[in-house]
């Protein structure tokens, strides 16, 4: 049998945290108030964090922590005091987007699993070799990978994490620069503000063109779980309690389902609880590539949420509407205006319901409800949670921070034997005898699950196990081999002689970055890239002529690998590759990290990394150079100090991005729009379906233009963008990314 996969949930909060808990969740993943991708939710203290690793980890589950964006060079510093926090409590991995905060947690924080997120963008074999090179233990999948794609990449040696259920963002993963365009709050960054929920205008008429539905992998769940993936994942970090304990509850129902019983029946149950999560219309997502026309449902509002009414009355204090649902007082409403704009939320507290005082409605009533908020007139009312319990008293309980020992443990057939390794105690040995297991032999995670269990307020654990055999030991004798070390490690050892290795990592990283080194300087390498259909660029004829990978000719001298290749593709790719190559191309560009891989083997090249692969700080520099890159891209999305911090620090030539049209969102699902398009505020777009490789890339009108910096080399991309063109913009380079 298979193993069960992991039920992995969101907590945005320590009650959703707790609500997870309750309703069966294997793990959660959640967030500090900085470097995490969901920046604008409430997210977790450092104390309350600590409380929950260590309450999940005494009832045998487990906590990964997000920190999941990119940082500039000025806040590595920060990056690192972060990390050397977490070291200390514990959690069971880090989700991590940056290469930067990759290579600091295995150079300097080593005790620190790692998960790729799903903004790393890996979806192909390649890529996952890459991964594995770094130390990754697990990678979050790209989410628009179908299902015959994913069951082509079991297998790997590195566990594998699926999303199955929540919000789908409808570009690649850590590619979107829509919300960043519009105002520098970018989604790499944990503030996207979610333009593509807007509504957009084309000669066609309008809609929604980039809402996609919400996933639903209930009734695919057995089908999923037949890839062998590690883990399930429920999407909401930004939603209420009674989101996850739904989700949670829906899914635990499934997975644990007994084969007798009745399928049908049990699939009724948890869609009916999956309904009262609130979300938008079901789909199965990127998971069955045909029909994609289904994922954008461009004529629906693109808000979450159970759809209510619609404001016929404002009044001071509140606005009236009939409902098409039941209502209580503690369930949380969204007014949205028609724009699909971000409507204001709020918790329902007083209503009235046909002029009366009351504590809730039926479906027909007309009902005022008591709102200080701005809403617009006419907006559309949707109920986006429940009411939910008071977790304020089990949140305060939840456990202190306590010294965590680092656990060593060794199972033999004759003894257990354990090490400390961050304290002055001796080795710990238990003698038992082992018999051979018949059916179910002792798996480290039962050996650890138990040395979780402290019996402790001051020491808590760590621990990582090797059993040498297949042995049965029965609970009571694990039980009393637990007992025993922690009775002796609270009696001989004090709490003050536990150290960490957290202090010391922290101070080799502040050395290593103000390292004085050498840099390279633009009078090493004096170069501009120009990118054009032709590999021609206007008015330079010593600009080094790019194009695409399967597009080169002997004009060429560099080729571009694309940013998405699926698994059935790569082999093409690789054959292009090679052709390139034996053209006399030694220059490669690649924007994914896959693409490091597909090059590594070839010799004598110049590999260049950047575009989709972000590039904002000196120590992804570091780990790109590692790899055998010798230039790098700074990320489009920069503003020029974070540009000229990155490029006086960095360790390979720093290009800047200095004219052309950036891809601002690009996705595999059909969209139902293509030339230009606006929104309300009267930005304007560009769509473009490129037949070849099946993608669909939005454009931003105006033209990215930005001065020259010193000390930077140039990069032009002329693929979509008129030399001189009238209508530019500086994008982020002034003004700055959030």
């Amino acid at each position: 049998m298979p193993k069960k996969p992991e039920l992995l949930a969101p907590a945005g909060t320590a009650a959703a945290a707790l609500a997870a808990f309750d309703a069966g969740a294997d793990a959660i993943y959640a967030g500090l108030t900085r470097f995490n991708a969901r920046e604008r939710g409430e997210n977790f203290t450092p104390e309350v964090m600590a409380g929950v690793i260590r309450h999940f980890h005494k009832g045998g589950r487990k906590v990964y922590v997000t920190m999941n964006t990119i940082l500039k060079e000025s806040e590595l510093a920060a990056g690192a005091e972060y990390l050397a926090m977490l070291q200390e409590m514990q959690p069971d991995a880090l989700i991590v987007q940056d290469l930067g905060i990759l290579r600091m947690i295995r150079e300097y924080f080593p005790a620190l699993n790692i998960h790729a997120s799903t903004q790393m963008g890996f979806h192909n074999s390649a890529g996952l070799e890459m991964a594995k090179a770094m130390g990754v233990k697990r990678v979050i999948l790209e989410r628009q990978i179908s299902m015959d794609e994913l069951r082509r990449l079991a297998g790997c040696g590195l566990e594998l994490e699926v999303f199955i259920h929540g919000a789908l963002c409808c570009s690649l993963s850590g590619q979107c620069l829509f919300s960043s365009w519009l105002g520098g709050a970018s989604g790499n960054r944990g503030k996207c503000k979610q333009p593509c929920r807007r509504r957009y205008f084309s000669s066609r008429g309008n809609g929604f063109f980039f809402s996609p539905r919400d996933l639903c992998m209930i009734e695919q769940l057995d089908e999923l779980c037949g890839t062998g993936v590690a883990s399930l994942k429920i999407e909401g970090r930004l939603r209420q309690p009674d989101y996850v304990a739904n989700a949670v509850a829906a899914y635990r129902m499934m997975l644990d389902a007994p084969e007798e019983a009745d399928h049908r029946e049990l699939l009724g149950e948890a869609r009916n609880l999956l309904s009262r999560t609130c979300g938008r219309k079901w789909s199965g997502g990127f998971y069955n590539l045909h029909p994609r026309e289904a994922l954008i449902g461009h004529e629906s509002i693109g808000a979450a949420g159970m759809r209510m009414g619609v404001i016929d009355e404002l009044a001071p204090g509140g606005f009236a509407f009939v409902t098409g649902k039941k209502l209580h007082v503690g369930d949380r409403v969204r007014v949205q205006p028609q724009s699909g704009e971000e409507g204001v939320a709020f918790t329902v507290t007083k209503m009235f319901v046909n002029r009366a005082s009351s504590f809730k409605a039926k479906p027909g009533d007309r009902v005022f409800l008591c709102c200080d908020k701005m809403v617009p007139d006419r907006g559309a009312v949707y109920k986006i949670g429940e009411s939910f319990p008071d977790y304020s008293g089990r949140i305060a309980a939840l456990p202190a921070p306590c010294k965590v020992l680092d656990l060593e443990i060794h199972v033999r057939q004759d003894e257990l034997l354990v090490r400390v390794g961050n304290a002055p105690f001796r080795e710990w040995t238990y003698a038992w005898d082992l018999a051979p297991a018949q059916k179910h032999p002792l798996s480290p995670d039962t050996v650890a699950a138990a040395f979780l269990e402290a019996d402790s307020g001051v020491f808590s654990a760590a621990p990582r196990v090797s059993v040498e055999g297949d042995f049965f030991c029965p609970a009571a004798v694990l039980k009393s081999a637990r007992r025993a070390f922690w009775d002796e490690v609270k009696r001989d050892l004090p709490p003050e002689a536990v150290f960490s290795d957290a202090s010391s990592g922290l101070e080799k990283f502040r050395k290593a970055l103000f390292e004085k080194g050498s840099h390279p300087t633009v009078g090493d390498t004096p170069e501009t890239v120009a990118v054009s259909p032709n590999g021609e660029m206007p008015g330079n004829r010593k600009a080094i002529r790019a194009c695409d990978v399967f597009a080169v000719s002997k004009a060429i001298q560099e080729a571009i690998l694309p940013e998405f290749c699926p698994e059935e593709k790569l082999q093409a790719l690789q054959g292009a590759i090679r052709r390139a190559y034996d053209l006399g191309i030694r220059r490669f560009r690649t924007v994914a990290l896959y693409g490091i891989a597909l090059l590594k083997d070839l010799p004598d090249i110049l590999i260049t990394a950047g575009g989709a692969l972000p590039v904002a700080n000196s120590m992804a520099v570091r780990e790109l150079a590692a790899m055998g890159v010798g230039k790098v891209l700074a990320h489009v999305e920069l503003e020029r100090d974070a540009v000229k911090a990155l490029a006086g620090a960095s360790m390979l030539p720093v290009e800047l991005y200095r004219y052309g049209r950036p891809v601002l969102l690009i996705t595999r699902t059909v969209i139902p729009a293509e030339g230009d398009i606006r929104d309300a505020r009267g930005n304007r777009f560009t769509v473009r379906k490129n037949k070849l490789d099946g993608m669909t890339r939005l454009y931003p009108r105006k033209i990215v233009s930005v001065p020259r910096v010193p000390g930077l080399l140039d990069f032009y991309d002329l693929r979509f963008a008129n030399w001189n063109a009238e209508e530019q913009s500086l994008f982020n380079f002034e003004t700055g990314l959030q």
